[in-house]
């Protein structure tokens, strides 16, 4: 009777096993799923709320939405209407007249519609009296020049010293065999070094949007006006003439010099209150401050400009806020010697004696002799620079992927850059002088590397960064995130 009470619950024993794993199944595929629930749960939340997530998890963050973990609110410039002042500046700005030619204006080779850069693709634009002649350089956007210092040389002066004179700073620097910039170095840095910064143009030699203002109005190759006075004649036979009367007094017209003086100051005013030169309204501006997202290729795109190891590129081309808020204008407002190709396209390079040698001349003078500058210009913003069609002070480039290529290749594939002379030889930095060469940067990444190294960035990298670049162009328009 026992075997066979015992053969009986066999059933039944495999039957309770069976329905043991069943619960124990059921209780672990319960528990992952919670704990998937629980995963989505926050990371759903994290990518609603990023910037509450641990700095551990912002790359996950960014790679999964495109989205900037750590938002802020930025400090921009307020919207305001125009001056009086500022509204004649703006009819200045805009005036054929008041060039030799009577067809060229600032909006000329400054154009509204391509960010108050170049027109067109020209390296350089022609001007003159019969707008046949060319200048030397490319002209530079007028946009996001609002905080621009003036030129200096070394440690800035405190607020109520007068800084040292040019010549005296640069006599500090001529110690040295070259004034060597280091990129991604802080300004304090910089300013050891005796290395330039600051100013208008690409030489730097205007301090101020004033100044800079009236230099094209009298340059050969521009608008060409023999003298300021040409250009008060001009101004006095305007339109708008009647409108400077209520700023300076009925009988300005009849004081040239004066007139000339206060027509600058109201392109100054224009170029500072007019929004329209620095929107911040790109798609960087925006994913900064929480309100777009970046493709897969722009994000890459944005470590790749941000790694020293690799582009390198926020090294001179500063791409972080400030402390209090003040959006990034993408320059260092340094000055550096690059070694770019000649553009034997211009007409001056013609002369294979002609060298334009940045800070040290032909176009500024007062530089002349500090030898350890030649070759060095501006570090110019690369807002809007997407949109730019023509690069560097000589126009030698095009587009963003043969600027890319020039870094890229400059030291470890040269041949890819640089002509070859008639023996075969290849011509390195051949737009300057030998005895200047040892201003050229080779120690920044990716200047660094020797022929046949390998190269900092691959052609997809490129495209990359050029895809960032593209967000740094005014004019998106958010949708919903």
């Amino acid at each position: 009777m026992i075997q066979q009470a015992n053969t009986r619950s066999l059933p039944e024993a495999r039957a309770a096993g069976l329905a043991r794993r069943s619960s124990l199944k059921r209780f672990i595929w319960g528990g992952i799923g919670v704990i998937a629930l629980a995963v989505v749960g926050t990371g759903s939340f994290f990518a609603a709320y990023p910037q509450r997530a641990p700095a551990s998890l912002d790359r996950t963050i960014e790679d999964w939405t495109g989205q900037n973990p750590h938002p802020i609110k930025l400090l921009l410039p307020r919207d305001r209407p125009l001056s009086a002042l500022a509204q004649l500046g703006e009819h200045i700005f805009n005036d054929p007249a008041l060039s030799a030619s009577g067809r060229q204006s600032c909006a000329s080779c400054h154009s509204p519609d391509h960010s108050y850069g170049p027109p067109d693709g020209r390296s350089v634009e022609l001007g003159g009296p019969t707008m046949t002649s060319e200048g030397i350089r490319t002209p530079p956007t007028l946009g996001y020049l609002y905080r621009q210092d003036p030129f200096g040389i070394g440690p800035t002066a405190a607020e109520n010293d007068a800084p040292p004179p040019l010549d005296q700073l640069a006599q500090q620097a001529q110690g040295s065999a070259h004034v060597a910039k280091t990129a991604g170095g802080s300004a304090a840095a910089a300013a050891a070094a005796l290395v330039p910064r600051g100013g208008l143009f690409w030489d730097g030699r205007s301090d101020t949007l004033m100044d800079q203002a009236g230099g094209p109005m009298t340059n050969p190759a521009e608008m060409a006006n023999k003298n300021m006075y040409d250009v008060a004649a001009k101004l006095a036979r305007a339109p708008y003439r009647d409108q400077f009367k209520p700023l300076f007094g009925a009988q300005i017209l009849n004081n040239p010099a004066m007139l000339f003086v206060e027509a600058m100051s109201a392109l100054s005013a224009y170029q500072i209150e007019s929004p329209s030169f620095h929107r911040f309204s790109s798609k960087y501006d925006y994913w900064l401050e929480g309100k777009a997202r970046f493709s897969p290729a722009e994000m890459r795109g944005l470590r790749l400009f941000n790694d020293p190891s690799k582009g390198n590129c926020a090294g001179c081309h500063l791409s972080q806020p400030s402390p209090d808020g003040l959006p990034p204008l993408f320059t260092d407002t340094e000055y550096e010697a690059l070694g770019v190709p000649r553009n034997r396209t211009l007409q001056a390079n013609r002369d294979p004696n002609f060298h334009d040698m940045g800070i040290c001349g032909p176009l500024r003078t007062d530089m002349a002799k500090q030898t350890q500058y030649c070759g060095m210009f501006l570090t110019p913003t690369l807002r809007n620079t997407a949109k730019r069609g023509v690069y560097f002070h000589n126009g030698i480039y095009h587009t963003l992927k043969q600027v890319l290529e020039f870094y890229d290749y400059r030291d470890v594939q040269p041949g890819r850059i640089y002509p070859r002379d008639a023996h075969g030889k290849i011509v390195k930095y051949n737009d300057l002088p030998v005895r200047y060469q040892a201003n050229i940067d080779t120690a920044d990444q990716p200047f660094d590397r020797k022929i046949g190294d390998k190269p900092a960035l691959t052609d997809a990298e490129m495209d990359d960064i050029i895809a960032f670049i593209g967000t740094l162009s005014d004019g998106y328009r958010p949708s919903h995130l």
